[in-house]
């Protein structure tokens, strides 16, 4: 396909700012629900899922818990540096490897009010915990990359250390401090692997309720993870799809996930990011089918790439199934920047529950290639009927136009 054809100024809206959910409601499941189905629009609660939902179908959850990635540290001057943590470099760029050492740790960051904190300066923060106090350090490994190498010669794990130290990383359009409300609510019930620094939001949603309602319907639960990045609310700038820089997400897939692809009838991905793991785990089996010793890591725009034959579903998940059993692995860590934009034909997804997204993001992009042209009328008929809009807002569930 033609990339070039895609106009990125047209997948935009206008949103008001009192639309912007600033906080959750106070049950998870009481949330709107708009269902896109066959050209139709319809309204409900978020309740009423399962009804809309086909029986015997898969639904993939996506079970990456968020970390307090805003860490705060004070100058003797007072003055305030902000380390916004991003991506795990050492002692590994595996995100549950990393989150199990202890002593220290060098990660990507994003640094606020970066010019007032100088090369050899370390910063140090007091920590207590139930073993006594500790104190965190952080210097600069490499400024100009804002990487920086955070050090607290203690037993603790870093995903200890982070959780007594940091602060819930809210998008910036939530223009409110954290309060203590955000820490479970900025969460999934189901939330099990650290290591997202933004909430996989469709599954916020979900109760232990509902859940038990989708079960009793023959709806199969099954969980991936993929480590939702800071680059998910990364605006398009560029012109053209090939100049938007496309993040890069950590991914684990499970053998029980591809065994369960190759069995099911519909697949229902709930969240983008479910979605995007989904379909690059697809573009890993075309992958293999040339390159038995491939490595699962799927760019950007491999998608749109000549393939001169490509195998159905069930033919890249053997593939993949294969490769996992040849290497005896019950789980494989892969990275993806698959961009998902019209054009797009999706491979696995049958619907999709997702938010109600940013103006002129990657987001809107996947939705528009999920659903086509009725994207705009979809979002236009959510903000007339007073939907709550972005990551504590209300849900929908689309149906993947043919």
């Amino acid at each position: 396909m033609n990339q070039s054809k895609v106009d990125l100024k047209q997948y935009t809206y206008e949103l008001p700012d009192n639309k912007i959910a600033k906080h959750p409601l106070k049950d998870r499941d009481a949330s709107k629900l708009l269902c896109y189905k066959e050209g139709n629009i319809t309204h409900h609660h978020f309740t009423d899922i399962k009804d809309l939902l086909p029986s015997d179908s898969y639904m993939f959850f996506n079970n990456t818990k968020v970390i307090p990635a805003r860490i705060l540290f004070h100058k003797s001057t007072g003055a305030q540096i902000e380390v916004f943590l991003l991506e795990p470099m050492e002692p590994s760029h595996i995100m549950s490897e990393n989150m199990a050492t202890t002593k220290k740790v060098v990660w990507s960051c994003l640094v606020g009010n970066a010019k007032k904190w100088k090369e050899d300066q370390v910063l140090e923060k007091e920590i207590e915990s139930d073993q006594g106090k500790f104190t965190l350090q952080a210097s600069w490994s490499d400024k100009q990359n804002q990487i920086i190498e955070l050090h607290w010669g203690t037993d603790h794990s870093f995903s200890e250390v982070v959780d007594l130290a940091g602060k819930v990383p809210l998008p910036p359009y939530i223009a409110r401090e954290v309060t203590e409300e955000d820490k479970p609510r900025y969460q999934t019930v189901y939330s099990k692997v650290d290591g997202a620094v933004a909430a996989p939001t469709a599954g916020l949603h979900f109760t232990e309720k509902v859940l038990d309602q989708l079960k009793e319907k023959s709806i199969i639960k099954d969980e991936l993870t993929l480590h939702v990045s800071a680059g998910t609310f990364q605006p398009l700038k560029a012109e053209t799809v090939e100049e938007h820089p496309m993040h890069s997400e950590q991914i684990i897939v499970t053998l029980e996930n591809v065994e369960n692809i190759i069995k099911s009838n519909k697949i229902i991905a709930v969240g983008t990011t479910s979605m995007r793991t989904l379909e690059s785990l697809y573009w890993f089996g075309v992958m293999l089918q040339s390159n038995p010793e491939a490595d699962f890591n799927i760019e950007k725009l491999y998608p749109y790439e000549d393939h001169s034959s490509l195998p159905t579903l069930n033919e890249s998940m053997t593939f993949v199934k294969d490769y996992m059993e040849r290497k005896n692995l019950g789980s494989i860590i892969g990275e993806t920047e698959i961009f998902i934009f019209p054009g797009y034909k999706f491979r696995v997804c049958d619907s999709l529950v997702t938010n109600f997204h940013l103006p002129g993001s990657t987001l809107i992009l996947l939705v528009a290639a999920f659903i086509g042209e009725v994207w705009n009328k979809v979002y236009q008929e959510a903000l007339e009927n007073n939907y709550r809009f972005l990551s504590y807002g209300d849900s929908s569930v689309l149906f993947k136009s043919e």
